[in-house]
């Protein structure tokens, strides 16, 4: 088939709901660590890596090896049976997951994995009330929906009343219209008043990520976190960690929260987990995956394809030094979007994140006061990026927010190419 006749496919048979990129859908054919190629043999420098999925590179040799091999002996079988990769890769998660995280959960994507964190936290306080963030993305279900605090990702109304959600730490648009540091995260206090008002005044807890993903990489002061932790404990809650998009070195440590000082009662990952095929875990304490008494199973969950593929992607990660590499690329990344945010002051309004996980966002005019979200240069961007041969990801309440995230191993020669089309594509835009 060529690129349209997929895209006419893509239209007659899929969901008219399920999200493309760009006026004309690129068809992705094969790809090989950074780039991509569409089925008319055009290149492109992958930046957004199937959002923020492909830890090592599109068709790791590494990775791949250890996929083959395990589909050759046995490519199913459900959490009834023990495997060995599924046993291992629960004992490497174990090890390198902060403070006394040692039993997992293993399901299917991150929805599931975020919905099974939210029942832990219910079943171990005996408390129903959980505190999300606005601006979140949990996901595809019911819980998942009620979770997100984004109106273009919710399809229902809030079907789950016990889910309540506080203001997010989101600085360059502060929902208390106040200035950090001076503010001393007022933000974060206010999940006390949130608590005492919207509440019973006892709740199971917070899911939060350290960096919100889909929201537009929102990356909240440093002390943020420690603060909220303090006052959902105090209220008989646990912290959440959703590392689905920060986690295995993505921001530059092996998870996002070890960048603000606090050790979650649970954490939840999927995304780079397996570089690219589907698995997703739950971390938690002994006490608390004790509260779970119910027999509980998961057909696709911890599937021993996926979690071959799991320990040889952490594997590469750990070999190659790249939480490590994601620093360091991370702040020669950084330091070229600032100089454009410098060079295209009126339309690059702010420059965040942390490591290969970093973000823009677009203003119609950065002099203008109220900052106006400008969804449609985000669109432009896209569209130029992609003329140029670089994928680069979007988000953001008002889809004005440049995602960045290329894989984990990426070098010097690559961020600089990036960086060359991303100012000829600012420059293009700003005329």
């Amino acid at each position: 088939m060529t690129s349209e006749e997929v895209r006419q496919k893509h239209n007659s048979y899929l969901f008219p709901a399920t999200l493309q990129y760009y006026n004309e859908p690129i068809v992705v054919a094969e790809g090989k660590g950074s780039r991509v190629t569409d089925m008319e043999g055009n290149s492109y420098l992958d930046f957004f890596g199937g959002i923020l999925t492909i830890s090592v590179g599109h068709a790791n040799d590494d990775v791949n090896r250890e996929v083959v091999a395990q589909v050759s002996r046995l490519s199913h079988i459900s959490t009834l049976y023990p495997t060995a990769p599924l046993v291992e890769l629960a004992e490497k998660l174990a090890h390198i997951t902060p403070g006394s995280l040692d039993k997992c959960c293993f399901v299917g994507s991150g929805t599931e994995a975020d919905e099974t964190a939210v029942m832990m936290a219910q079943l171990y306080t005996g408390n129903a009330e959980i505190i999300a963030l606005r601006h979140g993305y949990s996901g595809r279900s019911f819980l998942a929906q009620s979770l997100t605090a984004l109106s273009s990702w919710r399809a229902l109304p809030t079907q789950v009343s016990a889910v309540k959600h506080a203001l997010s730490p989101y600085c360059y648009r502060c929902p208390l219209k106040l200035t950090y540091p001076d503010c001393g995260v007022a933000c974060a206090e206010d999940v006390e008043e949130l608590i005492r008002t919207t509440t019973t005044g006892k709740v199971a807890g917070i899911l939060v990520e350290p960096i919100q993903g889909v929201g537009g990489f929102i990356t909240p002061p440093k002390e943020y976190f420690e603060i909220v932790a303090e006052i959902v404990r105090k209220y008989g809650g646990v912290f959440i960690s959703d590392e689905v998009q920060t986690g295995f070195g993505r921001t530059g440590k092996m998870w996002g929260i070890d960048h603000y000082n606090v050790e979650p009662d649970m954490m939840t990952m999927a995304k780079g987990i397996a570089n690219g095929l589907p698995l997703a875990a739950v971390i938690t304490t002994g006490p608390i995956a004790e509260s779970l008494t119910k027999n509980t199973i998961s057909t696709f969950g911890g599937n021993p394809v996926s979690c071959a593929a799991a320990n040889a992607t952490i594997g590469v990660i750990e070999r190659d030094n790249l939480v490590q590499n994601a620093g360091a690329m991370g702040e020669i990344l950084r330091e070229g979007l600032e100089a454009l945010k410098k060079k295209y002051p009126k339309i690059l309004g702010d420059v965040r994140g942390m490591g290969l996980m970093q973000g823009l966002e677009l203003v119609a005019d950065e002099t203008i006061q109220d900052r106006t979200p400008n969804s449609q240069a985000a669109g432009q961007l896209m569209e130029e990026t992609k003329k140029r041969g670089l994928l680069i990801g979007r988000g953001g309440l008002y889809g004005n927010a440049m995602r960045i995230a290329p894989a984990l191993n990426i070098g010097v020669d690559e961020i600089e190419e990036a960086l060359a089309i991303l100012d000829e594509s600012m420059k293009a835009v700003a005329q």
